[in-house]
């Protein structure tokens, strides 16, 4: 559901733990994606999503928030230059023959690559952009975002909206104190590693540094609701935010401390429960 973290971390002897990658964006697909549903609703919301749309979706993953769009009658398309498991499953949900619309289908484009690989003269501009990937927790975690705004605004027309969306403040995000964990045996020189609380104006920081001109924002609380300890663990984990404190450490040591972490946000069904808010800004192409 997040970027990347950029952090320094203590040499790991040995070889470098071997991820299942399928397995890690099914979990991503099928376990997080979906925490971020009110988020999208409210952004589709705000702007009037629908037929007259044409969506740009940068970090589009497994394309929940796509697929949200093309429901609304949008055309989109999205661009994804590191997860290629994660776009496979894109494809299925967008692209198959079992997908219900076939209009939908061939108003959509999935590319592996970045805002210059969706360019298509032959086509009218993008009249909107997004970038859903959640910043503010980590030191370093809107680098390059600015760079992917900037290349992304000319393939959209004057004054089109452009969303970011950050992590609200640790008080009201109770996922915080989890992903403090990955920080902190990521970077264990320091005692909470590469965390930072969110700032109030990241988005705008981003967007400024975009050449974009932030014009409204908005907040969505979006809980993150887990069937059990396990399911939790396995969504977070899907994220990719625990994979430098992995190489760090080893996954016998993340596993343990995660869930240490989690257990405090169990209910008596045994569910896990953990409210947040997130952030998000309508920026403008100049």
């Amino acid at each position: 559901m997040t970027p990347t973290l950029v952090q320094t971390h203590l040499p790991h002897a040995g070889t470098a733990p071997r991820v299942d990658r399928c397995a890690r964006a099914r979990d991503w697909a099928e376990i997080q994606e979906r925490m971020l549903v009110p988020l999208y609703e409210a952004v589709y919301e705000r702007l009037e999503v629908g037929a007259g749309t044409r969506l740009l979706g940068l970090g589009c993953g497994s394309g929940l928030a796509l697929l949200m769009a093309a429901a609304r009658g949008a055309g989109v398309t999205g661009v994804d230059p590191a997860q290629p498991e994660r776009l496979a499953l894109a494809r299925e949900r967008l692209l198959s023959d079992t997908a219900e619309d076939a209009r939908a289908r061939a108003d959509t484009r999935l590319v592996e690559g970045g805002p210059a690989d969706a360019a298509d003269p032959e086509l009218p501009r993008y009249n909107l952009v997004t970038a859903f990937q959640p910043i503010g927790c980590t030191a370093g975690d809107s680098e390059g975002l600015s760079d992917l705004l900037e290349a992304a605004a000319p393939l959209a027309g004057h004054g089109s909206p452009v969303v970011l969306v950050g992590w609200g403040p640790p008080e009201r995000c109770a996922t915080s104190s989890v992903l403090r964990v990955a920080t902190k045996l990521a970077d264990p020189l320091r005692s909470t590693g590469s965390w930072r609380p969110a700032l109030r104006d990241d988005l705008e920081e981003v967007a400024h540094r975009a050449g974009l001109r932030p014009d409204g924002s908005g907040r969505v609380a979006c809980p993150f609701g887990y069937a059990d300890v396990a399911s939790a663990a396995r969504g977070l984990l899907s994220t990719g935010l625990f994979d430098a404190a992995i190489r760090a450490t080893d996954q016998a040591q993340v596993d343990k401390e995660l869930t240490e972490a989690l257990h405090p946000h169990r209910r008596g069904d045994r569910t896990v429960w953990m409210p947040n808010v997130f952030r998000y800004l309508i920026a403008r192409v100049p």
